[in-house]
């Protein structure tokens, strides 16, 4: 393999007569320069796939990935049990449990850009379903936890991107 030979030139500096001189150039090494760098290739890198995805993470990828909302105040201990249910699971999930209007809760938690929202009522809570909603499509009616618990799981696992 034949070695590259290259010219450095070395520092500038200032001679008595106060005009700048440069310094003759001769071979030297290459030098290393630390540097200082803001954002490291992990923030660069969620910084990238965050700007792609628009904050709309797929469900596998997404902080959070279940939101579980109580309509009323008889129905946050099933709410908390659901809750803990899934996170035995392995899922991410948070609980709002605030005494707000349900349509308030939906609406943010559809800007936080969360993928499944389980409204949790007295019906629900009556016929042991949840009431799910997805980021993407809507209302999708009620179904059962398990049903609930299988199709996430199924998504989760593929890593399917939307």
């Amino acid at each position: 393999m034949e070695k590259r030979e290259r010219n450095f030139q070395t520092r500038t500096s200032a001679s008595a007569q106060g005009t700048m001189a440069s310094a003759p150039s001769q071979m030297a090494p290459a030098s290393v320069r630390p540097h200082r760098v803001v954002f490291g290739s992990i923030e660069r890198f969620i910084g990238v796939i965050t700007e792609h995805f628009a904050g709309a993470f797929p469900t596998w990828l997404a902080p959070v990935q279940v939101k579980v909302m109580a309509m009323t105040d008889r129905t946050r201990d099933a709410v908390c049990d659901i809750a803990a249910k899934l996170e035995a699971q392995g899922l991410r999930v948070e609980t709002d449990l605030r005494n707000e209007k349900i349509g308030f809760k939906i609406r943010e938690a559809q800007m936080q850009k969360i993928p499944y929202m389980l409204i949790v009522g007295d019906k629900e809570v009556e016929n042991g379903v949840v009431a799910v909603r997805a980021r993407k499509g809507g209302d999708l009616g009620t179904m059962t936890l398990d049903a609930f618990e299988q199709k996430i799981n199924e998504e989760v696992a593929s890593k399917t991107l939307d």
